[in-house]
């Protein structure tokens, strides 16, 4: 039997470009907990590291879809080189600002201005797209990417905090700006399998992607998964604290991504032919199963277990997910149409670990993993509801004038 992982790299370019881009997308992981791992060390107060690690993640996830929206119209090279420029003096402004103690509005600023940092996983998402249109070595490819994104929420955020805690507090966010400035640089060098640029026909102004009925479906959809993935963090580890093993939260996460991990390169490697929205609609009811029995383990071991079973569903969800976005959204908006979608994850996760704090803080650790399972309710009953869409047979969804245009 083939290897269709070792398929999909034989093409020219595809292992440079991945490389470069998942050094440019540790950031992702890295920025935001290196936020607050730096600033709670050099001013002693967590609110102020989360307000500022906030500012730079809620920010992002609202000019991450805009800066992929230029993407689509103006290619990768010609809007990541600026922008990306832009997020690295910003972070190195943010840097200096905590080293150099200046006032505490210049950190906001910097956040602010580094959120202009792009998408990357949309970028690389677009790539694969453009070189495995309507072929089954796409899901494969997508396969691939859901597991590099696991890779680098498990080593990103670890490394960031390990190298603020082992070396000084700005040693984690040294290195995220140095990934994000060195491996974009090199991404946007591979003008070979950039991606060209299409542009709807007629004088009307391009609409935004999500605008478009299938992507509002997943973001939604993916607003929940995310929530599940951030409250089995928070819930790990307020349970671990309180059962007195606070260092086995690591073991409990790493788990929780290690069987997302797996499942989703085995999925890859099977390419299964079931309809899409079928396969997602299958995914989120079994992340919505699998979240029940969390609320009920009572020790490490269960709950190392309980999270494991929990997580198998997560990449087959984005795996299915981000190829539903590729078949239904026109190619000339398809960069957007990923990044919306990423970022319903990233506020999912924001949302999710705020909501599963408050639980765990008003009614005990255990409790907060009944946010996982309403979360997942969500995603189940949000994909269930918009199966028509999804499928492509709602006469209503603006889809097919769109796709018609496009060019």
């Amino acid at each position: 039997m083939s290897n269709p992982y070792k398929e999909i790299f034989s093409v020219p370019g595809t292992k440079a470009f991945s490389a470069a881009g998942f050094l440019a997308r540790l950031p992702i992981a890295m920025a935001p907990i290196g936020i607050v791992a730096m600033l709670s060390q050099t001013h002693g107060e967590y609110w102020l590291a989360g307000a500022v690690s906030a500012t730079f993640a809620l920010t992002n996830a609202l000019i991450a879809p805009q800066v992929s929206r230029l993407v689509d119209r103006f290619g990768q090279a010609a809007v990541l080189t600026p922008a990306t420029i832009v997020s690295v003096l910003a972070f190195l402004a943010l840097i200096a600002a905590t080293h150099q103690g200046w006032p505490v509005w210049t950190l906001f600023a910097s956040a602010f201005l580094a959120a202009a940092m792009p998408s990357m996983p949309a970028m690389l998402r677009a790539r694969w797209t453009e070189l495995f249109r309507d072929r089954p070595e796409l899901n494969t490819a997508f396969a691939f990417e859901s597991a590099a994104d696991e890779l680098v929420y498990i080593a990103g955020a670890s490394l960031s905090v390990g190298l603020a805690v082992a070396l000084f507090p700005q040693a984690g966010m040294l290195i995220s700006t140095a990934f994000l400035a060195v491996g974009t640089l090199a991404f946007v060098l591979q003008r070979a399998t950039e991606p060209a640029v299409r542009h709807v026909a007629g004088s009307a102004p391009q609409k935004s992607a999500i605008r478009l009925r299938p992507v509002q479906i997943i973001t939604l959809a993916l607003v929940f998964v995310g929530a599940t993935f951030a409250t089995a963090e928070v819930s790990a580890v307020a349970i671990t604290k309180d059962l007195g093993q606070p260092n086995a939260a690591s073991l409990v996460i790493g788990v929780y991504a290690i069987g997302s991990f797996v499942v989703g390169l085995v999925l890859g490697a099977l390419n299964p032919r079931m309809a899409l929205q079928k396969q997602l609609m299958i995914a989120v009811a079994v992340l919505a199963l699998t979240a029940l029995p969390l609320p009920f383990a009572g020790t490490v071991p269960l709950l190392a277990f309980a999270v494991f079973v929990s997580g198998i569903a997560i990449s087959p969800t984005f795996i299915t997910a981000f190829g539903l976005v590729e078949r239904r959204v026109p190619a000339a908006m398809l960069t957007e149409g990923v990044t919306w979608v990423t970022t319903g994850i990233g506020i999912g996760m924001a949302l999710g670990a705020f909501v599963a704090g408050w639980a765990v803080d008003n009614f005990g650790a255990q409790n907060g993993f009944w946010v996982s399972v309403a979360a997942g309710l969500g995603a189940a009953l949000t994909i269930g509801i918009g199966q028509r869409v999804l499928a492509g047979q709602d006469p209503d969804d603006g889809i097919g004038a769109l796709a018609q245009a496009a060019e």
